[in-house]
């Protein structure tokens, strides 16, 4: 059984929703850990009883950790989740020491394919990390700002090395994690930069890029077909009355928005329809601007840096 952990706030629920569903509709056995970032979700996670996930206190890492509370008051929200990153994949290892490997996945991702197709690169390859490149497009190349690996989706084996790793980042990220380039820095991410370098063959890149699609090289990974891996669905976030906006300026076709995109919202109308049934509440921001179109037609205003659909 593959074990895979994220983290999120209630704002993010429904995306933690989303892909607990996508990880079952593979059909492969897993247990889904979630390190709930406030009460709200994890009172929420546990009215849901979701099958197959597990619900982990913020605070019960902060006790086995509490140098996080060290840092804890000068980081943002998001710095602080992204210093939590490593955090919870070594929790998980602690409460479950039988445990082969654990998975850090991004609560804004959703399987396309089964999770074998990445994992088996890693299994192939006899390395105790996996980690995947963002593969940027030509024309979104932006290495230098974001670094050359992405920390969506990151295998560590349960070994000495694999720990180590896991060790080493937790420790840098404690020194510095925060939303601004510096020194070589960017959150908790480039620092995966310097893994191949540190531990060559330990490490593995993943080398299927067409498995790892988000808005920055779909288009340019998948001129046809389906996608077979995972779709990371950055910067797209819910606001009041469940508005959907997508806010980057990456062009998205019609061809993905109705194989990808739809698929991806009606997994979230589900989830808010869920949520409504048992009167747990998603407190989501107001949006400032933008316009409004028809959930059927969302596909069109992927090209525009303000579209909005409701689900």
């Amino acid at each position: 059984m593959e074990h895979f952990v994220t983290l999120f706030d209630i704002g993010f629920l429904p995306q933690g929703m989303a892909l607990h569903a996508s990880l079952l509709a593979q059909g492969e056995p897993f247990q889904l850990w979630v390190v709930c970032m406030d009460e709200p979700v994890e009172q929420a996670l546990e009215k849901l009883g979701l099958e197959h996930l597990t619900v982990i206190p913020v605070r019960d890492v902060e006790a086995r950790h509490p140098r996080l509370l060290d840092v804890k008051p000068g980081r943002g929200r998001g710095e602080y989740c992204w210093t939590m990153t490593s955090f919870s994949v070594e929790h998980v290892l602690h409460l479950r020491p039988d445990a082969v490997r654990v998975t850090y996945v991004d609560a804004d991702v959703c399987l396309f394919g089964p999770a074998s197709r990445i994992l088996g690169e890693m299994d192939a390859s006899g390395a105790h990390v996996l980690i995947t490149d963002h593969a940027f497009a030509p024309e979104y190349e932006q290495t230098g700002v974001a670094g050359r690996f992405c920390v969506q989706f990151v295998p560590f084996r349960n070994s000495p090395r694999g720990r180590e790793i896991l060790a080493w980042w937790q420790d840098r990220c404690i020194e510095w994690c925060f939303a601004r380039v510096e020194d070589g820095k960017f959150g908790d991410q480039m620092y995966l930069d310097q893994w191949p370098l540190l531990w060559k063959d330990d490490v593995a890149i993943l080398k299927d890029v067409a498995l790892t699609l988000a808005p920055w090289n779909v288009e340019f990974l998948l001129p046809r077909g389906a996608a077979r891996g995972i779709y990371h669905f950055h910067t797209l976030r819910l606001f009041d009355g469940w508005a959907v906006n997508q806010w980057h300026s990456y062009r998205i076709g019609r061809r993905i928005g109705t194989s990808i995109y739809r698929p991806y919202l009606a997994s979230l109308h589900r989830a808010k329809e869920t949520l409504a049934q048992l009167g747990i509440e998603v407190p989501l921001p107001k949006a400032k601007s933008g316009f409004k179109v028809r959930y059927d037609r969302f596909w069109k205003v992927l090209k525009h840096i303000e579209g909005w659909a409701r689900i």
